[in-house]
């Protein structure tokens, strides 16, 4: 079974020890946008986490939500998945596992790591030591 965050509602006090615990300054914004984020269990682009902070009544710049999105996956709080050169989503699961993503619809859906089996990987590159191993299915509808 894939590892995920709790996706229950958490309060301004709770999220702010979430940062504090990954070293994070909790202002209003950041702690804003980890509202969006931890609020449930999904997968959302910059757009959409803007789009949902504006619904909420939050005020925060698109260059405020992409520099904390950025900031957010540096310090380990939520993780980075690049679909393709233009696709970006981020994902409050950071706990080791995989991605189908669907070309037709968009989605980006977790994948547990023990349904995937990687046998071995290919000789490293000198002085490098493996950090993980991510994997995206692509897929498409019939």
């Amino acid at each position: 079974m894939v590892k995920t965050v709790s996706t229950q509602m958490l309060s301004s006090e709770e999220l702010g020890q979430r940062l504090d615990e990954h070293g994070i300054l909790p202002t209003q914004q950041r702690l804003q946008l980890a509202d969006v984020l931890f609020s449930a269990h999904r997968h959302l682009s910059a757009d959409q986490v803007l789009s949902e902070a504006t619904a909420r009544g939050y005020s925060v710049s698109k260059a405020t939500v992409y520099n904390t999105l950025g900031l957010f996956a540096r310090k380990g709080l939520i993780r980075e998945v690049i679909v393709d050169p233009n696709r970006v989503f981020y994902d409050p699961n950071t706990g080791p596992h995989h991605h189908f993503y669907n070309l037709d619809t968009g989605e980006l859906i977790d994948l547990d790591p023990e349904r995937l089996s990687i046998d071995s990987l290919p000789p490293l590159p000198a002085g490098t030591v493996a950090e993980g191993v991510d994997v995206i299915i692509r897929v498409r509808n019939q």
